[in-house]
């Protein structure tokens, strides 16, 4: 499985941004889809997850300011991220995770800037 991300950029505090992740590949393997983030001196932390029914989770921290969604059709997901704050300023990570393997696309780079 490849994993294609796009989407980040700069954005003010407030602001919105839409992320990318196209999958392409054994796709038909995987089980969830999941975006990452890795802040400037933190670990990296789940963000957001789906399931092939489209079942959504959310970390605390975003729940009600960010929306992951999937289009089977073009085999990509979303993280439309609303209401950005400072501290979501991290390098975004696309996932895929099958029974047994996990894949990784590159990240992308998100700055909220006050």
């Amino acid at each position: 499985v490849q994993l294609q991300a796009s989407g980040g950029g700069l954005v003010q505090a407030g602001g919105s941004l839409r992320l990318s992740c196209a999958a392409s590949g054994t796709i038909f393997t995987i089980i969830y889809m999941r975006w990452y983030r890795r802040a400037p001196g933190k670990q990296r932390e789940l963000v957001a997850q789906i399931d092939t029914h489209s079942t959504a989770y959310y970390a605390e921290s975003v729940k009600g300011r960010f929306s992951i969604s999937r289009d089977n059709a073009d085999n990509t997901i979303y993280l439309q991220m609303d209401s950005l704050k400072n501290e979501d300023t991290a390098v975004y990570y696309c996932n895929a995770r099958s029974r047994d393997t996990n894949y990784w696309g590159q990240g992308t780079l998100v700055t909220v800037s006050s």
